[in-house]
């Protein structure tokens, strides 16, 4: 552009180059601004966290019943079941799945559900897989 001047401003840490073009016209300051953004959007798709559905141990519940609700609500096998069931009695207690984490606090609220409707301190919990 003929008669004008070509000025570069840039401040560390300041995301944007300011382009001023200070045009010989006496236009105000403000309106003679280029702001060109240097940032760039990075779109992540995040895989949701898993959190793991835990069986705690107790000395009420038959193994029997653990075993029929480890099969209707986690669809196992007889033997998974029995598997699951005697590990979290061994241990006091034993993983049961892994599931994102609406699913998780779904399942485990339904077998803990499932236990207190027959009278069972029977327990089911949540927590974040590492």
């Amino acid at each position: 552009m003929p008669g004008a001047t070509n000025v570069q401003n840039s401040q560390p840490g300041f995301p944007y180059e300011a382009e001023r073009l200070v045009l010989m016209t006496g236009a105000s300051p403000m309106s003679d601004i280029i702001i060109t953004p240097k940032t760039r959007i990075q779109v992540k798709s995040d895989r949701p966290r898993l959190h793991k559905v835990i069986l705690v141990n107790d000395d009420y519940t038959p193994r029997e019943f653990v075993v029929t609700v480890l099969k209707a609500e986690f669809c196992m096998s007889e033997d998974q079941a029995q598997r699951v069931m005697i590990t979290a009695h061994r241990r006091g207690v034993c993983v049961v799945a892994v599931y994102t984490k609406d699913v998780a606090e779904a399942k485990a609220t339904a077998a803990t559900e499932a236990g207190r409707r027959k009278g069972y301190p029977l327990l089911f919990t949540t927590e974040p897989e590492e």
